[in-house]
């Protein structure tokens, strides 16, 4: 008898999604992770009494019961609801000619839109109709329904054939990318530009190379859903998934590095950690990137040459720095939980530095900071290449980061009088605490020019979950490909009983 029935390798949403799925299916899932701490990109820290996000900090539709979020609806199957804030507007954009409130309702954010450009404005109403006409088509549709084998098909033509009817007209928007529906409407360049804008915080990319139901989910939620952040930060959610899996039967491990996975005549046979105990299962799940699986995990010969060398190709987004703080809070009462800085117009918004995304979440969890404080993650892209640990490595720190203290000073204008406590990151951070390839935060695959490729590999029982797999860098992509992934490894039947 073998170990177990699953293995997964990482704990970050992807891992914990899918391991903690499984054991809701009634499988024996034994979770590896390598850190001290679970949640890979989304876990939280602790320093001096200052709770920190180290990745995601935006969510939607935690506490509505008729969200898409695939994160949501994951956390219903496992019984465990999460306490969360709700608020509006949304945060800022900071541009060189202003300042935009962004908020859920449409009207107030088209209105605020208007203040900049008028004309651009009615252009992205319409834009954004396209989108929402895209969202409906797919809402009909829940996340924890699909799956990424053959029996999708029956699925869909039993249970969702008017959803199925309804995506008809929209069949080639589910294709294309969100640069193809601007094109038809807007020719405003400020609008154009915040559309570029929004479509990189959420793929790394511009709307042209960013697939357009990715947006629609985005523009959908916001405006349908609620907007709201997770009392106790992004570490709620991975202590939720946690109690999940372990409610349901399933074993997290931490400090547990696995060195390689084993494969014998084509198939996965189980894991081998750098202490070398063999852990045994017919199925292993890589949480790990596409090139970390496929150069660290196995050996060249597990899979075909071809397959490989054209996987490991893949692009990838780059690394960022980033900026935690904590400040004293007197005196800033006013102050809201999100800010995007472009702090040039002339230069491209994926320049490294000049796009800064900044979150203040004890605008809503006073608790994440002493009394009396706040505290900030900021953060911004940064190439891996050039990186070394050496003698002028902590005044590179300090000299890249400059761009994320300047940002910052056009929220908080005295903000360096106000640190008592700073901690800069850089993509060798990234990729030592997290084991990501370069740090980065997953492939940068353009609409139309490569597909995701989804859990599957060539190796039988080797399955993929995580940012690798599906489009997008956000929580609810790493999510939905954990449901994919679980809903693979069972029948229709057994998925059935939750919808």
């Amino acid at each position: 008898m073998q170990d177990f029935d699953a293995i997964v390798i990482g704990s970050g949403i992807g891992g914990l999604v899918a391991s903690a799925m499984l054991a809701r299916y009634g499988k024996r899932v034994l979770a590896c992770e390598s850190h001290a701490i679970p949640g890979g990109a989304a876990h939280s820290f602790t320093l001096r009494g200052f709770h920190f996000d180290s990745g995601p900090s935006f969510y939607c539709g935690l506490t509505d019961a008729q969200s898409l979020n695939p994160l949501r609806q994951v956390l219903d199957i496992l019984e465990e609801p999460i306490a969360a804030i709700a608020y509006d507007p949304l945060g800022h954009y900071h541009f060189p000619e202003g300042t935009l409130p962004v908020y859920a309702d449409a009207k107030k954010y088209l209105d605020a839109v208007a203040k900049f450009s008028p004309q651009g404005a009615q252009e992205l109403q319409k834009f954004q109709q396209k989108l929402l006409v895209l969202y409906e088509a797919l809402r009909g549709i829940p996340v924890v329904a699909l799956r990424s084998d053959w029996q999708l098909i029956p699925v869909l033509l039993t249970r969702y054939w008017p959803s199925l009817l309804k995506m008809l007209p929209v069949a080639g928007a589910i294709a294309g990318s969100a640069g193809d529906l601007m094109d038809l409407d807007v020719r405003d360049v400020w609008v154009r530009r915040l559309i570029d804008l929004e479509s990189f915080l959420l793929s790394g990319l511009k709307a042209g190379e960013t697939v357009a139901p990715e947006i629609a989910f985005m523009i959908g939620e916001r405006s349908h859903s609620t907007v709201d952040y997770p009392v106790g930060g992004s570490g709620a959610i991975v202590d939720a998934l946690v109690r999940g899996l372990r409610r349901w039967g399933g074993e997290l491990r931490l400090g547990t590095h696995v060195d390689r996975i084993l494969v014998s005549s084509g198939k996965v046979t189980g894991i081998r950690l750098r202490n070398g105990e063999i852990i045994t299962a017919p199925i292993v799940i890589s949480n790990a990137t596409i090139w970390d699986t496929y150069t660290k995990l196995l050996q060249p010969e597990d899979l075909p040459a071809s397959y490989r060398q054209q996987a490991i190709a893949t692009p990838a987004v780059d690394s960022f720095m980033h900026l935690h703080l904590g400040i004293k809070a007197d005196g800033l009462e006013k102050l809201t939980g999100h800010h995007v800085v472009v702090r040039d117009s002339n230069t491209d918004i994926t320049v490294p530095g000049n796009t800064c995304m900044i979150s203040i979440p004890t605008v809503w969890d006073q608790t994440l900071a002493p009394p009396g404080h706040h505290a900030i993650h900021a953060y911004t892209l940064e190439p891996y290449a050039g990186w070394v640990r050496d003698e002028s490595y902590q005044e590179k720190k300090r000299e890249r980061a400059q761009s994320l203290f300047q940002a910052l000073a056009k929220i908080i204008p005295d903000l360096r009088e106000r640190i008592v406590l700073e901690s800069i990151g850089t993509p060798l951070t990234h990729a030592r605490f997290l084991r990501r390839d370069r740090g980065t935060y997953g492939p940068a695959i353009a609409a139309g020019k490569g597909t995701f490729p989804g859990p599957q590999t060539p190796i039988g029982g080797l399955y993929r979950v995580g940012d690798s797999t599906m489009p997008g860098i956000g929580v609810p992509a790493v999510a939905a490909s954990g449901i994919l992934c679980a809903n693979t490894l069972v029948s229709p039947q057994e998925t059935a009983r939750f919808l």
